[in-house]
C-alpha cells in the first residue's frame, strides 16, 4: 500500500469522506502514524473528526504560505488531521502561478518522514486541487455509490489521471474502486458490480474485493465528530473498512 493515497471521485456523495475517515481511524487503531489531509472546501473530514473548522487555520493557508503545516495539523483520537474550510474554494483563482501543481507536494514533504500513511479526501471536482492531491499521491482509491449516476464521468478521471502521469507523476496507480452503500441482494447493486468491472479495466485496475455496507452508523457518526468505526465498532461498516484496510496492507 502507497504511503500517500488520495480518495476521489468528481461525483458528490460516493462517501468519499466516509472512506477517508474511516482509513485513517483504522489506521490510527493498529498503532500507525496517519495524516489525513482535507482538500475539500466544504471542510467535511475535518468536521466529521470534531474540530472546529471555522475558526482555525487550514490547508488553505498553509497551501498560500502563511502558515506552516507543522502549526496547522490537529491530533485528534482518530488519527491528525490537516483541515480545511470554504476559504479553499478561491483555489482555482488565487493559486495561479507556475508549478501550481505541485503546491501539495511540496508541503507534505515537510511532514512526510513523521508518518506512515497520508490519506487525502478530494474535492467532487478535477480541479487544481485534485490535481494537487494526484500530484502528491502515490495512489488513488475511488469509491462508487451503487447507482447509475455515479458510474458516469469516470472518462473524465480517465483522462486526469493519464494527464497527471505524463506531466506530473508517472508512477500513479489506481488501488481499486471501492463500492460503498452496497446491497448484493438488490438487482441494481449487481448491476452496478458489473459496470464496475468494466470501469476497472479502462482504468488498468479492479474493484476491490471488500465492500462497504449500508448502514444509518454512516451518516450518525460525523454528528459525533467520530468515525464510523469509532462511533460504531461492531457495525457492519466498521467491519467492512477493516476488512478494506486489511485488502489494501496485503498487497504491499
Amino acid at each position: 500500500m502507497e504511503k500517500i493515497i488520495a480518495v476521489t471521485n468528481q461525483k458528490g456523495g460516493v462517501g468519499k469522506t466516509t472512506t477517508s475517515l474511516s482509513l485513517i481511524n483504522a489506521l490510527h487503531l493498529r498503532g500507525y502514524k496517519v495524516l489525513g489531509v482535507d482538500l475539500d472546501p466544504q471542510g467535511s473530514l475535518g468536521f466529521s473528526a470534531g474540530l472546529d473548522i471555522e475558526n482555525s487555520e487550514t490547508v488553505y493557508e498553509v497551501l498560500k504560505g502563511t502558515a506552516a503545516i507543522e502549526d496547522v495539523i490537529v491530533s485528534t483520537d482518530l488519527g491528525d488531521i490537516l483541515p480545511s474550510n470554504i476559504l479553499l474554494s478561491t483555489a482555482e483563482l488565487e493559486f495561479n502561478t507556475p508549478g501550481r501543481e505541485y503546491l501539495l507536494r511540496n508541503e507534505l514533504s515537510k511532514v512526510e518522514a513523521d508518518y506512515d500513511y497520508i490519506i487525502i479526501d478530494t474535492p467532487p471536482a478535477l480541479n487544481v486541487l485534485t490535481i494537487n492531491a494526484y500530484v502528491a499521491s502515490g495512489a488513488l482509491i475511488i469509491p462508487m455509490a451503487p447507482e447509475i449516476l455515479s458510474l458516469l464521468g469516470i472518462s473524465q478521471i480517465r483522462d486526469t489521471i493519464n494527464t497527471v502521469r505524463k506531466y506530473y507523476n508517472p508512477d500513479l496507480r489506481v488501488l481499486g474502486i471501492l463500492l460503498n452503500k452496497f446491497n448484493g441482494r438488490l438487482t441494481l447493486n449487481r448491476e452496478v458490480l458489473e459496470l464496475s468491472s468494466e470501469i476497472a479495466r479502462k482504468l488498468d485496475t479492479k474493484v476491490l474485493s471488500s465492500k462497504i455496507r449500508s448502514s444509518v452508523v454512516v451518516a450518525e457518526a460525523p454528528a459525533h465528530g467520530e468515525s464510523v468505526l469509532s462511533y460504531a465498532p461492531r457495525s457492519n461498516p466498521s467491519l467492512d473498512f477493516q476488512a478494506l484496510l486489511d485488502e489494501l496492507l496485503a498487497e504491499g
